[in-house]
């Protein structure tokens, strides 16, 4: 996550803007929300379409040892395709903040470090009160459930809403270049 990620959300929007054709797409009769969502999903179905074909791969294997849960396969690779559409919609936002498509990786990656140790710091923590707060926080808290095959709908809207968080505050940045 922490590398192919930002590899792939860097360009986004950050190219339009150091090719100077952001313009274009602020003039474009497209709404701002649906180019947002085009350039979101155009990143997350190479991320979604790389990751099913290569554990389909991996499944293969499992089957020649006997019948695998399925349950627990199914589970991990929603909950990995939950986690990684909170963090291409993360990449999309940072992109467009920046023109320099290197800030914007770095950013994108220092986010997703962030939010993938805070979980592992949470253990080493005595205060219980901010425990919660980064158990809340956490990335990975939410995942477990999905590792067991369990599917817990407050954990999927948790990244839905990490999704429609960052993707909004997308929209709102090229509001505001559209009236400057």
């Amino acid at each position: 996550f922490i590398i192919i990620v930002p590899l792939l959300t860097m360009k986004l929007f950050s190219d339009e803007r150091r090719q100077h054709t952001e313009q274009l797409l602020l003039c474009a009769p497209v709404r701002l929300g649906a180019m947002v969502c085009g350039k979101f999903f155009a990143a997350y179905t190479v991320f979604a379409a790389t990751f099913l074909l290569s554990s389909m791969a991996g499944w293969i294997p499992l089957y020649a040892y006997g019948e695998p849960n399925t349950s627990i396969l199914l589970g991990n690779t929603v909950g990995i395709l939950l986690i990684g559409a909170a963090f291409v919609a993360m990449g999309t936002f940072f992109s467009s903040l920046t023109e320099s498509q290197l800030i914007s990786a770095l950013v994108t990656m220092f986010f997703i470090a962030l939010l993938l140790l805070v979980s592992f710091f949470n253990n080493y923590i005595s205060s219980a009160a901010v425990r919660t707060v980064l158990n809340w926080i956490s990335i990975f808290s939410r995942f477990y459930d999905f590792s067991y095959g369990i599917f817990n709908f407050t954990s999927i809207f948790y990244y839905a809403s990490i999704v429609f968080v960052f993707l909004f505050l997308t929209v709102r940045v090229f509001e505001k270049k559209r009236w400057d």
